[in-house]
């Protein structure tokens, strides 16, 4: 049998007299990959009532009208009731498995490099369930929360959309003001009581409304800290100040500027959008039994469904040409 053997050249950095070098790392990775998105941490969290989860909403109050105001000295009542409809949000589930070889693991183990890389790679894999939850809140494929189409959320561009809540911003007009009308329109609901909490857009988005505001009205936008350590810039609406949040995972299409790029930007009551989860808000992480090969097989698994209630009064898209 002839043996192959390679010359240390091949792994040694530099080879002189009295020096050997072998590449040595760092004990920590770089990493400033993109995790959690600010969404999914400012929706209501809410346990599932099953599958599919269920709940009602009152479209109308009961309200006699004009055929409410009657001769006092004669008075006949007009029947009311409420109007009350019954509403459903599917279950889904996200899945990842990450498998550990007993060998990989007791050799980095010997060679006393990267001794955390095995809770690290747990963590990240449960980071990357996260952040596939957090990218489905907005644009999961589903089409329906009657009768589901994929396997993915419905999300909550779709949900909106699907309200027929939408309005487009001209390449030439004012996005500030744009925003701004709309949701005074939102306020000025006679049949709802809608208040806004939230403005969400991709960052780019937000930075055309810096810098409309500095150009036109020679104004920078105020702060507010929504999360710990999270602070945005806010716009003086008819609904009070509120944060304008970027997101990430909201996409655009086209090169702004251009004349043909559209930017969507995402008016939301928060308080109407929740997740209902099962057992768990968060990924729960299941050890499976070790197989002949020893490998060591962890599961993330994560159920729920988002539902965007008032979809068609209480949030709005805006679609900004530039």
């Amino acid at each position: 049998m002839n043996a192959n053997f390679f010359d240390i050249h091949s792994a040694a950095d530099f080879i002189g007299p009295g020096a050997i070098e072998v590449p040595l790392y760092q004990t920590e990775i770089t990493d400033i990959v993109r995790r959690r998105g600010i969404f999914g941490q400012r929706i209501k969290q809410v346990p599932a009532t099953g599958h599919p989860s269920r709940f009602f909403e009152e479209t109308a109050i009961p309200n006699p009208g004009s055929a409410g105001f009657v001769n006092p000295r004669a008075i006949v009542a007009p029947t009311v009731s409420p109007t009350r409809v019954e509403r459903s949000v599917p279950l889904k589930a996200i899945v990842a498995q990450i498998n550990y070889n007993l060998f990989d693991i007791e050799l980095s183990n010997q060679q006393k490099q990267f001794a955390y890389l095995q809770a690290k790679d747990l963590v990240d894999t449960v980071e990357g369930v996260l952040t596939t939850h957090d990218v489905g809140l907005w644009s999961g494929s589903d089409t329906s929360l009657s009768t589901p189409t994929t396997a993915q959320y419905f999300g909550a561009i779709g949900q909106i959309v699907a309200g027929g809540n939408t309005t487009t911003i001209g390449t030439t007009a004012s996005i500030v003001d744009g925003l701004k009308s709309t949701i005074a329109q939102m306020v000025a609901n006679a049949n709802y009581q809608i208040r806004p909490t939230a403005i969400y857009a991709n960052p780019v988005l937000l930075d055309l409304i810096d810098r409309e505001m500095k150009t036109e009205f020679n104004v920078v936008l105020a702060t507010k800290e929504i999360n710990a350590g999270f602070t945005v810039k806010t716009l003086s609406t008819q609904a009070g100040e509120l944060p304008l949040i970027p997101e990430w995972a909201l996409p655009y299409t086209g090169t702004p500027g251009s004349g043909s790029a559209v930017l969507p930007a995402y008016i939301v009551t928060e308080d109407m959008i929740e997740y209902h989860w099962l057992s768990d808000p968060s990924p729960r992480i299941f050890q499976l039994g070790v197989p002949g090969s020893l490998a060591s097989q962890y599961v993330a698994v994560k159920f729920g469904g988002v539902v965007v209630k008032g979809a068609s009064y209480a949030h709005y898209q805006v679609l900004v040409d530039r």
